[in-house]
């Protein structure tokens, strides 16, 4: 008898503890974290469905998508609002640029988007790879494809593989899509919660560079989803207290908190994180690169202070496969 009490108490403490806690994401949150930053995209082009497969086999706790709207408002995976860096666009539509010669996304309905081939990131004027020593430019066929494509892509990978790797999509800018006649954080919101993002307890964490855009979809749009503040510039670093009443986390450049080496060779860390973290806000760093180290000797050491001496809560990274394993070995 005595034995099966302590069984069914075993049982039942068990059972306890996972109703509390669906799918780990209030552990996933308070841990050290990879984000995929446009998929796994040291390896393969940037924001294609096979750079995302990678990134999800890589373990990553999050992949990224960046969304611009077509000309019939369906929500494309591509990290600029135009094309011409990153697709042949010149080639298959030489006449459907702008004044300023590019090339916009929303100038083109999604069939027509469909008809470009993806390549790895190039300078247009030069027609020379940004990273040359990645995937070779204009070999195999990569897609463009939409918000709805990569989550039920996602969605399915986690069912079949019994993984649960959240989706981090950042809406990319707004004022530009409200001067076209666009709401597009009003779009990708519908979208997110037909495919079940909702609140805090799904795995999705929705980022903005625009702060009104982000206040807005918590308090007019009236979203409950973990939201995250990117920032890039040293005067938003004194906005912490402000950002705290909408925002779960800040999303800053990786240097505005490593400041690099002071005259002993020491890394010198700025206090945005110790701020943030006072502000219950969490910092998730953008974007660790192990073929950009920038003064740093090896792509650990990059990640060994960021993480741990600057004590940042999560790395957006195109290695997530490096992170993965740097994380899991310390």
């Amino acid at each position: 008898m005595k034995k099966l009490i302590v069984l069914l108490f075993v049982i039942c403490f068990v059972g306890c503890n996972q109703k509390s806690n669906p799918n780990k994401i209030a552990a996933m949150k308070s841990k050290k974290i990879v984000i995929a930053h446009r998929g796994a995209s040291g390896y393969l082009p940037e924001h294609t469905l096979a750079s995302k497969a990678m990134a999800f086999a890589m373990d990553a706790d999050y992949l990224e998508q960046d969304i611009v709207l077509s000309k019939d408002t369906v929500p494309i995976v591509i990290h600029d609002i135009h094309l011409e860096t990153v697709t042949n666009v010149k080639d298959v539509y030489p006449n459907r640029k702008r004044a300023d010669g590019k090339y916009y996304v929303i100038d083109f309905t999604f069939d027509e988007l469909q008809k470009l081939d993806v390549y790895e990131r190039f300078n247009p004027e030069t027609k020379e790879a940004v990273f040359p020593k990645r995937f070779p430019l204009k070999k195999s066929k990569f897609k463009l494809h939409s918000l709805q494509n990569e989550i039920e892509f996602i969605q399915g990978l986690n069912k079949s593989t019994g993984k649960n790797i959240g989706i981090y999509p950042e809406i990319k800018e707004p004022k530009f899509h409200k001067n076209e006649g666009f709401d597009i954080s009003k779009i990708v919101l519908e979208i997110l919660s037909n495919y079940g993002y909702k609140t805090k307890k799904d795995n999705c964490i929705l980022q903005c560079f625009d702060s009104d855009e982000l206040k807005r979809i918590r308090f007019d749009l009236k979203s409950e989803l973990y939201l995250v503040q990117l920032i890039e510039f040293e005067d938003e670093e004194n906005k912490l207290e402000e950002f705290a009443t909408y925002a779960d986390g800040i999303g800053p450049w990786y240097k505005q908190i490593i400041k690099g080496k002071d005259t002993n060779g020491v890394w010198q860390i700025s206090n945005l994180v110790k701020n943030a973290h006072k502000n219950n806000l969490k910092v998730h760093a953008y974007t660790f690169r192990a073929d950009k180290l920038d003064g740093f000797t090896t792509f650990n050491e990059l990640l060994h202070v960021a993480l741990f001496d600057a004590n940042i809560d999560g790395v957006f990274t195109d290695f997530p496969d490096k992170a993965v394993k740097f994380i899991n070995k310390n």
